[in-house]
């Protein structure tokens, strides 16, 4: 059991928007972490049978599903106090940004995951797949940030992926930085670390995850089984698959498609990012194949690393989701497409108690520089969570262990206005968040995309450069 550090204080409401397995997971650790009474906490969810979960840790539960009409109005009403409040928005169909500028408007701070669409954005028959990107997301909430100011602190984009995936980031820079002997000030602004990852070599990135956990009941035919949010897995992979385009790179995969406007640090491919399948690289289980599930951190993380000369982008990272989830979830996912996408109907998520074992390898894996290539991240075990916290999974306790962080870090820098957790102090979130993360290892590995060609099959690899994402790509 982690120690009962507590990190921070609070004196006002708490708003929980939410309260599927991250929210069920992260109200423990509120409690547990952050100096405030259950009766400044109100739970809102638009599911009834969450009540009695919500209502033994002794907070507030209201039945209510916020809208794109109501929560305007519903928010003021809940907010209503002489002390600042906080919201911690762990919903679906809650629009995020949305959500930020009523949190402004009250003077609130603010928590949330995943830039998060009101219902329509994912399964919009009529808009184009450009319009339905995560880049499309983040540039409207970069447009608020810049339009709002500082003001009350909202950290965007704060779980696992996107999150901690950031902070692990620039661990693993300062960490190759020593093992090659280069002599470096830790960066202290983006533009700092673009440059340290510029000298280091690093051509690209992938946030590299395995997910072992595997439940003691055979998953039914029909039933979507995950070991986290069966609609958010849904929702992000059906959107096309995204990553950030380094600089290094020569040609657009098949149907890639640039982005006309912002930032322009990312493209994305017009096929499903979960039907789309990339070379990857994790500890313990060695190469796999991942899929290339849209993210924000792989647009974010990109754009943060973006070294510029003049408005030209002299070096950026490649960066992109490589993703293999539970086995019942990939065949779930087999399921699905072969029903031609259908969302399903009958979903599941797997339980802490029936998980018998497996865990969570989720790292960053830095590749194309001196040693080739370095994995770095958390190795969490179901045994090892049930023992740190209670009501959670591996994948769970990364997720809600980061909006811990991300509260703690919001009260400690009240004014800072919306950041990314590329802009967060990633050392004083990691050391929130370190204690229960499991082991955090750091792994060299002479891989390449090379490695994992098919000898018979397949296009010709390019093997001038093996980190070319035409080689990590599946066809």
């Amino acid at each position: 059991m982690v120690q009962n550090t507590v990190h921070a204080a609070w004196q006002g409401p708490i708003i929980m928007v939410g309260f599927g397995s991250i929210g069920r997971g992260t109200l423990p650790l509120i409690l547990r972490h952050i100096a405030c009474q259950p009766s400044q906490i109100t739970v809102i969810d638009p599911r009834e049978s969450r009540r009695p979960l919500a209502e033994v840790h002794g907070v507030k539960f209201e039945t209510l599903g916020l809208t794109a009409a109501n929560h305007k109005t519903e928010m003021a009403r809940l907010l209503k106090s002489d002390k600042q409040a906080m919201i911690v928005n762990l919903s679906v169909d809650v629009g995020s940004v949305a959500m930020m500028k009523v949190a402004r408007k009250h003077g609130a701070l603010y928590v949330d995951t995943v830039i998060e669409p009101w219902p329509g954005f994912y399964y919009n028959p009529v808009t184009t797949n450009g319009s339905r990107t995560n880049y499309a997301l983040r540039e409207k909430m970069l447009a608020t940030k810049r339009k709002l100011g500082k003001g009350a602190t909202a950290v965007s984009t704060c779980g696992a992926n996107p999150g901690m995936v950031s902070w692990f980031v620039k661990q693993a820079l300062l960490n190759l930085a020593a093992d090659t002997g280069v002599k470096i000030k830790q960066p202290d602004n983006r533009a700092g670390w673009g440059k340290l990852a510029q000298k280091l070599g690093v051509k690209g990135i992938h946030i590299a995850e395995r997910d072992t956990q595997v439940s003691s009941n055979p998953k039914p035919i029909g039933t979507f089984v995950n070991t986290w949010s069966v609609e958010g897995f849904v929702s992000e992979g059906k959107q096309p698959a995204e990553l950030g385009w380094g600089t290094h790179e020569k040609k657009l995969p098949r149907l890639g498609k640039r982005h006309k406007k912002g930032c322009k640090a990312a493209i994305y491919i017009e096929s499903p990012g979960a039907d789309t399948r990339v070379r990857s690289w994790v500890p313990h289980i060695g190469p796999q194949f991942g899929l290339l599930v849209t993210h924000n951190e792989a647009i974010s993380i990109a754009d943060y690393l973006t070294v510029k000369k003049g408005k030209k982008a002299v070096y950026r990272p490649t960066c992109h989701y490589a993703y293999h989830p539970c086995n019942d979830a990939m065949l779930s996912l087999n399921e699905m497409f072969g029903n031609g996408g259908q969302h399903p109907t009958k979903q599941h998520i797997m339980t802490r108690d029936e998980i018998i074992s497996g865990s969570d390898y989720l790292g960053v894996l830095l590749y194309g520089h001196k040693k080739n290539a370095y994995w770095y991240g958390s190795e969490l075990s179901i045994e090892q969570a049930r023992e740190l916290a209670p009501s959670q999974s591996a994948t769970g306790l990364q997720v809600t262990s980061a909006v811990l962080a991300g509260m703690v870090w919001a009260i400690e820098n009240p004014q800072a206005g919306i950041v990314e957790a590329d802009e967060v102090d990633f050392e004083r979130c990691l050391e929130v968040q370190r204690p229960y993360l499991g082991d955090v290892n750091g792994y060299y590995t002479d891989w390449t995309p090379l490695d994992s060609q098919d000898k018979f099959f397949g296009p010709q690899p390019d093997k001038r450069d093996p980190w070319q994402f035409s080689n990590i790509l599946v066809p």
